[in-house]
């Protein structure tokens, strides 16, 4: 199977030519071995060496044969070491499948690497000091976000069709916007956190992946979905398997739209004409589109962030082996003396602040059945823009430098609605452009549907980043 092959399909494409006969699953993972070490020369996406052999997985699975990536943000699979993009995480090694792990082998997904973080998964870009910056396929002197971004930049890159992510402020959903890739944050307790934790991060941080393609993200979900044993809470049970929402027009829908970042913070005009593109296209379909938003107290959302960068703080705090300071980045030591001192009445106050987000933010979507915002304020940044390790910075500072660049995201994080970055736009240069899609909570299959809509109405499968393998 010659490269440009390999990655003219996504991940549904390739199962089907093995299916068929036409390749063999050999072949697929040989191409994808030759086509990871081809594009992560160019980006920086593999935080290891490509595994030999894959990591075991079903043969009957949905996904059988496809390859695939998980992210370098703690314990995932058995046996394979992991760092959170640190220097101070040596020798450390995942003892067991997460239950997420376990499913993603079970529907035959081929695990070939572990991609880049930035340290600690606390940034926007992907530019640790343990590996140096990941760099964009569109333009290789600009980030991929974060922290997902090893991820996003192979993804993009064609090295393979889908590839495991994590999001706790925008960390999916960030690096699809930065990428040109499709980016789903479920619903809160759609997919498993288990065994080690009842929740991620206080309940704010989700797993899933990063796709090219909306109906990869679809079946994707299917084949994961559904609660672990003994999780703290699940969301409600699909109406139908997500898959089959993709050839479904809904019913005429009210969408709010808003380019407005809850924070203030400046949003780039062609960042904020691509969502209001989509508004107009989604009007055209026949749906009844307004200029809206939740109304929200930024300083609940900068309460709940702080919060959050306490928690993952607090598991290395917890941790039998302490990480060394001084080989820690800036903002990581910052953030693990905020952690050692944080007052139990903070946190207390952090989880009334999140209630008071949530509440705002579903009540605003039982008025309506969508919210459509731009995913990032700005197009992709240069490298060093955010500067993780400048002994400057506040934990509130870094933060809120991160929330100056990506203002749209951790809101939804936070309220637990699914959330999904659809690469809608392209600003100067043809650099990508994410649009987000909100819907009420345990409705996927409404983003689902809508993304199929626009993903034909505004199609990018045709854009190919410049340091990409080619595909046709």
């Amino acid at each position: 199977m010659e490269l440009h092959e390999y990655a003219r399909y996504d991940a549904i494409g390739l199962r089907r030519l093995i299916r068929a006969g036409e390749v063999t699953a050999e072949e697929v993972e040989g191409a994808a071995r030759e086509a990871l070490t081809v594009a992560n020369d160019k980006v920086n996406g593999l935080a290891l060496p490509v595994f030999g052999p894959a990591l075991e997985h079903a043969e009957n699975g949905p996904f059988s044969g496809v390859p695939f990536l998980i992210k370098d943000h703690g314990p995932v699979a058995k046996g394979v070491p992991f760092t959170l993009g640190s220097r101070a995480l040596q020798g450390v090694v995942a003892q067991h499948d997460t239950d997420l792990m376990a499913r993603f082998r079970a529907a035959g997904l081929v695990t070939l690497g572990l991609t880049t973080v930035p340290e600690m998964a606390i940034s926007f870009s992907t530019e640790s000091v343990r590996y140096g910056p990941t760099r964009n396929p569109w333009d290789l002197d600009r980030g991929v976000g974060g922290s997902s971004g090893g991820a996003a930049a192979l993804v993009a890159a064609g090295a393979v069709p889908i590839a495991h992510g994590s999001d706790a402020g925008g960390s999916i959903r960030v690096p699809a916007a930065c990428c040109g890739l499709v980016g789903l944050k479920p619903s809160r307790g759609r997919v498993p956190c288990g065994p080690d934790m009842g929740e991620l991060m206080l309940g704010m941080a989700y797993e899933f992946a990063l796709t090219r393609t909306v109906r990869d993200a679809a079946h994707l979900l299917v084949a994961v979905q559904g609660p672990g044993v003994g999780d703290k809470y699940t969301a409600p049970p699909p109406r139908r398997a997500y898959a089959d929402d993709l050839g479904t027009e809904p019913a005429p829908l009210r969408v709010a739209v808003t380019t407005a970042a809850w924070s203030g913070a400046r949003v780039d005009p062609e960042v904020a004409a691509a969502a209001v593109r989509v508004g107009r296209m989604l009007e055209d379909m026949g749906h009844g589109v307004v200029e809206d938003r939740p109304v929200l107290d930024w300083d609940d959302v900068m309460q709940c962030a702080t919060a959050t960068v306490v928690a993952i703080a607090s598991t290395m705090l917890m941790s039998p082996r302490q990480p060394d300071p001084a080989k820690l980045e800036a903002v990581s030591r910052e953030a693990l003396e905020v952690a050692r001192e944080y007052p139990a009445l903070d946190m207390l106050a952090a989880f009334g602040a999140q209630n008071r987000v949530t509440r705002s933010a579903g009540a605003f979507l039982t008025e309506y059945d969508l919210l459509v915002t731009p995913t990032m304020g700005r197009l992709p940044a240069p490298h060093g823009t955010l500067r993780y390790d400048d002994p400057g910075h506040t934990l509130t500072s870094w933060l809120q430098s991160i929330f100056d660049y990506g203002p749209f995201t951790m809101v939804f994080n936070i309220s637990g609605q699914p959330a999904m970055s659809l690469p809608l736009g392209q600003g100067d240069g043809g650099l990508p452009i994410g649009v987000q899609i909100v819907a009420p909570y345990g409705r996927e299959d409404l983003l689902f549907q809508i993304a199929a809509q626009l993903e034909q109405a505004m199609p990018w499968d045709r854009r190919i980043p410049q340091s990409g393998i080619r595909r046709r």
